[in-house]
């Protein structure tokens, strides 16, 4: 069997899906203090920051389900030393635990504040009794997770954009959506 060039199409819809919807989990919490507390934008960001962040627990779960059944493309021949390839799989494996454990944290510090979490209307059970010391552990450990995503991210990104522009080893093409009119690689 012939190993792909590029990742399975699923897997490049979700990946850029998943940037889509993180993108929108920050400005939730970012436009937020623009906002009076108690104001409905305000709790309506909120919500929305939850509800994002739930779909983003259930979607990593298909993402990581779609790696273990789809082949992966090989290394381009030309991808430079071996710590390229480490540090890689290092940053995969760091953004997929980051994608886990935010939406996780997010969860506790509701259940431990008491609040119910829905998916779309429907009520998720608490993960644990509240507790406002654990309430206040679990915060800042989710604001310390968020600004991390943030370096990781970014640097994710830099990553692919160097491999693209610096080294034209056709890494970042292997996740890039095909065009419509363009053939096959």
């Amino acid at each position: 069997m012939k190993t792909p060039t590029r990742y399975h199409g699923l897997s490049i819809a979700l990946h850029w899906l998943m940037l889509i919807l993180i993108a929108a989990v920050f400005a939730c919490m970012e436009l937020k203090g623009n906002f009076p507390k108690g104001s409905g934008i305000r709790e309506g960001l909120k919500l929305w920051h939850f509800g994002l962040g739930i779909s983003i627990l259930m979607l990593v779960c298909v993402r990581l389900l779609t790696r273990m059944l789809t082949t992966s493309p090989a290394d381009p021949n030309n991808m430079a030393p071996q710590w390229q390839k480490l540090a890689a799989t290092g940053m995969h494996l760091a953004l997929y635990a980051w994608m886990i454990a935010m939406p996780l944290l997010g969860w506790l510090i509701l259940s431990a504040e008491g609040k119910h979490v829905a998916l779309l209307g429907y009520p998720l059970p608490w993960l644990m009794q509240p507790s406002e010391t654990w309430t206040e552990r679990f915060e800042q450990a989710h604001e310390w997770g968020a600004l991390a995503g943030y370096w990781m991210i970014g640097l994710h990104a830099v990553a692919g954009v160097a491999h693209h522009y610096l080294w034209r080893d056709g890494t970042l093409l292997r996740m890039l959506p095909r065009r419509s009119n363009a053939p096959p690689v």
